[in-house]
């Protein structure tokens, strides 16, 4: 029997906003389509409906030449439909294998759990994966990547038939990625329909057969992959190409005095490490996935201990040993992980804004809710945080909007630092030309903005200087002038290179 879902006419709205407007596509077994759209193109919102964790105001979903209304998530699973989410939905005190069988243990006579069979299935499709784990490892002890693997695995083992990815790739390294692509590839074979959210445009090209285009809750176009070009896609998506998103940036012409100097930072990954920041300076820092770029940042933040060094802001020395140190110090830290580091999901976008400042807006420790709620308010305008109100949810938010809610907390905090870690991780072109804007103001400001990034042109564009990090230390600093992703790359290599040799 042939595969495909078909969308007809769906139509969603919320408060606010109209969040799909007569949509109408198919999606065929045997192939993968992917749906790109800016954050709050209305990818999420077919999703979930799809899911049955929402209902249309109007139209339709056909599965199989069926029409489906789901009334709970387990009806689609029930029906092989599969969301795999970029937010996890892991449970992390549980093992790999009970969160792999979560909705359907095995069970021997008189409903015994059959441990030992669920555990081995677990352990085959880990095998199949070709990832460094164990079915009995606590999910809550897995890296960021393996916990998204354990997500995909959920999927594998249900045998869905409709299999939908949320931007899968967001946590996993390179190597990750391509055993990811060879789940996807059998899948493909075996007729499945797959669905593939992604903001990288070149992992599009990778694997997928056709894309759909979504903008402001309207289907724009769809077309065949191997007819596309990135530039037209963008432009589809924006309106606009991207090198004019890098070229009509309003930058930063004026360097201050050195804000930051680290000098011989050592901790357990990071190798005697020494670099200067200027005010009004946005300094990039490259380098392969576990050269060590985050943990240099998490030690000068104070998350990881410092086993030697010195850390000076604006020529005086500083003796951090915990975020609440930095912050104090003048620096703060927007995380790689926003959802697990960087904010309260479940809560409110004016508690969030203001987490760092508590003291400063309370009065013998009563939050003044003025205060709070002024500051709020001039993060939503000055970042453009679209929203109906600041009380709304931030889990509810794209993620580009929790991102601008992350920049407005600190702008608040009265920074002299700002260290940006992946700050475009799973953003949209769109949302990121808006950050990208941002980081300059802020450098226009004065702050010393440090900016990291695993997309080699984003570093390479939006920087003054990039520091390449190989092994734990600095293989060396380019201007911007001067860098090439060809020079960057052979910087990035120069550790990997050496191991070779030895």
């Amino acid at each position: 029997m042939e595969r495909y879902v078909e969308f007809e006419h769906i139509d969603k709205r919320f408060v606010g906003v109209h969040a799909l407007q007569d949509i109408s596509f198919r999606a065929n077994g045997g192939e993968v389509l992917a749906l790109l759209g800016e954050n709050g193109a209305g990818k999420s919102t077919l999703l979930k409906i799809m899911s049955g964790a929402q209902y249309p105001d109007s139209g339709k979903t056909v599965l199989n030449g069926k029409e489906i209304v789901f009334h709970t998530t387990q009806d689609a699973i029930n029906a092989g439909v599969s969301i795999i989410y970029q937010e996890r939905q892991l449970i992390r005190d549980l093992t790999v294998t009970e969160n792999v069988f979560m909705d359907f243990l095995p069970r021997k006579r008189f409903g015994i759990v059959d441990f030992a069979k669920a555990h081995a299935e677990t352990q085959k499709i880990i095998d199949e994966f070709g990832i460094p784990i164990r079915s009995a490892d606590l999910v809550g002890a897995l890296s960021v990547a393996h916990q998204q693997m354990v997500e995909i695995m959920k999927a594998y083992r249900r045998n869905s038939q409709v299999i939908a990815f949320d931007e899968p790739t967001a946590s996993l390294a390179d190597a990750e990625i391509e055993v990811l692509f060879g789940v996807i590839e059998r899948l493909r074979s075996e007729g499945k329909v797959i669905l593939y959210v992604s903001h990288r445009l070149k992992e599009l090209f990778q694997i997928t057969d056709r894309i759909v285009i979504l903008k402001d809750g309207k289907f724009v176009r769809a077309l065949e992959t191997k007819d596309a070009t990135e530039s037209e896609l963008i432009r589809l998506m924006v309106g606009r190409d991207l090198g004019d998103i890098y070229n009509n940036l309003d930058r930063n012409a004026e360097k201050g005095e050195v804000v930051l100097d680290v000098r011989h930072l050592v901790s357990k990954k990071v190798r005697d490490v020494s670099f200067q920041l200027r005010k009004g300076e946005v300094l990039g820092f490259s380098g392969l996935v576990g050269a060590g770029r985050s943990e240099i940042m998490r030690a000068i933040f104070g998350a990881d201990p410092i086993e030697s060094g010195e850390i000076f802001v604006e020529g005086k020395p500083v003796n951090i040993k915990s975020p609440r140190d930095a912050i104090n110090s003048g620096i703060g830290l927007c995380p790689e992980d926003r959802k697990e580091e960087g904010l309260v999901l479940e809560r409110t976008i004016r508690e969030n804004t203001t987490i760092p400042i508590l003291k400063m807006i309370s009065d013998h420790g009563i939050i003044n809710t003025a205060r709070e709620r002024g500051i709020a308010k001039g993060s939503i305008d000055d970042y453009n945080i679209k929203t109906h109100s600041m009380e709304k949810i931030v889990i509810e938010l794209s993620g580009g909007n929790q991102q601008k809610v992350i920049l407005g907390r600190w702008m608040s905090a009265k920074l002299k630092v700002l260290i940006l870690d992946e700050p475009t991780k799973g953003i949209d072109v769109g949302a990121k030309s808006e950050i990208y804007q941002m980081v300059c103001n802020l450098a226009k400001q004065g702050l010393g903005i440090i900016f990291i990034s695993s997309e080699l042109p984003e570093v390479l564009n939006i920087s003054d200087h990039i520091v390449v990090i190989a092994g734990g230390k600095i293989s060396g600093i380019l201007a911007r002038g001067e860098a090439t992703e060809e020079k960057v790359l052979a910087l990035a290599m120069r550790e990997h290179t050496r191991e070779e040799r030895n």
